[in-house]
């Protein structure tokens, strides 16, 4: 049957579901007008509320519109991921989503999944059928198996009587897996939509890179003009806390090791600048100062953090990532 024809089918049954209770508690009524029941407060309240309307079916439509509104006012592609999943809410029990780099899926967020039991940022190598899924050999997954049980393994959940794992595709390649299922329920009432919202987030996707690739292009063609800067790219996960202090500290360190290279080094600095490829022209400099930063605090917090990135980006490069060039070490 068509879900058109559903949806209509519902609607009519509800109808007749509440015209039936309505007839039930005139009934009830008029036989304690009559004194044949001796109904009390009590009753006539249960009463009352047995012969309520039931709630109006959830309008699929509208809940699609209004994730969709989400993302197209999302203004970084984190934000786009958030809004995905609290889309996907709306049409299914529990949601997570994946994020692909260099073939391996690592958990970047969820929604209704016990937290007690998650791995945030666990590698997941997949299996055949998940790598078809990311190599685009396939369009989706729609039931149990090796792709759904290697995804389930960081949220540590049993699994759910009905799932979608969908690809997000940005310029033609897989940068993350929407995993969403029924929970404790045993369909999805809307898989479709569910398909529809992950559209709709990759158009968003495809929006801030294209944004971000044009403020660069402009940069390199008028690197003395200041523009401003387009969200970062998708992260692996959400970077593990880090402790204030530790915090403090290192950034302090930092900041005084590239104002040492700005104090010692000022031609390169200025000649870095002026060609908008710091970069470049102190290549030694940068190296040698970063090795320090990470020799005392840990490649790890560096990678997560990148406090002397950001560091060199506001203090040799007026906040503009274009002018630093491209790093090895730099945000991608």
């Amino acid at each position: 049957m068509a879900e058109s024809n559903q949806s209509a089918l519902k609607i009519l049954l509800q109808q007749w579901s509440n015209e039936r209770r309505q007839a039930l508690r005139e009934r009830l009524l008029a036989a304690c007008d009559a004194q044949e029941l001796g109904a009390d407060d009590q009753l006539l309240e249960q009463i009352q509320a047995f012969s309520a309307p039931a709630p109006a079916p959830a309008d699929p439509d509208a809940d699609l519109g209004a994730g969709l509104d989400l993302m197209a006012e999302a203004q970084t592609q984190g934000e786009v991921l958030k809004r995905l999943l609290d889309g996907a809410m709306r049409f299914a029990e529990r949601s997570a989503l994946y994020v692909i780099k260099q073939g391996i899926a690592s958990l970047y967020a969820q929604r209704g999944f016990d937290g007690e039991h998650l791995k945030q940022g666990v590698p997941v190598v997949p299996p055949a059928e998940l790598e078809q899924l990311i190599q685009g050999q396939i369009a989706l997954v729609t039931g149990p198996g090796p792709a759904y049980q290697a995804l389930l393994g960081p949220v540590g959940q049993a699994p759910a009587g009905a799932l979608r794992i969908i690809p997000l595709h940005l310029r033609r390649k897989t940068v993350a897996l929407l995993l969403v299922d029924s929970g404790a329920g045993e369909t999805l009432a809307h898989p479709n939509i569910l398909r529809a919202v992950v559209l709709g987030a990759e158009a968003r996707l495809t929006y801030l890179a294209g944004a971000k690739e044009e403020e660069r292009t402009q940069a390199e063609a008028h690197p003395s003009v200041l523009t401003q800067r387009i969200p970062d790219t998708i992260s692996e996960s959400a970077a593990p806390a880090l402790d204030p202090m530790v915090r403090v500290n290192a950034e302090r360190s930092a900041r005084v090791l590239v104002g040492d290279i700005e104090l010692y080094f000022p031609a390169k600095v200025t000649q870095g600048q002026a060609n908008g490829n710091l970069y470049a022209a102190m290549r030694d400099e940068l190296d040698r100062s970063r090795a320090s930063f990470v020799e005392r605090y840990g490649a790890e917090l560096e990678s997560h953090h990148q406090i002397f990135y950001k560091t060199v980006v506001q203090q040799l490069c007026a906040g503009n990532p274009a002018r630093l060039g491209p790093a090895p070490w730099a945000a991608r």
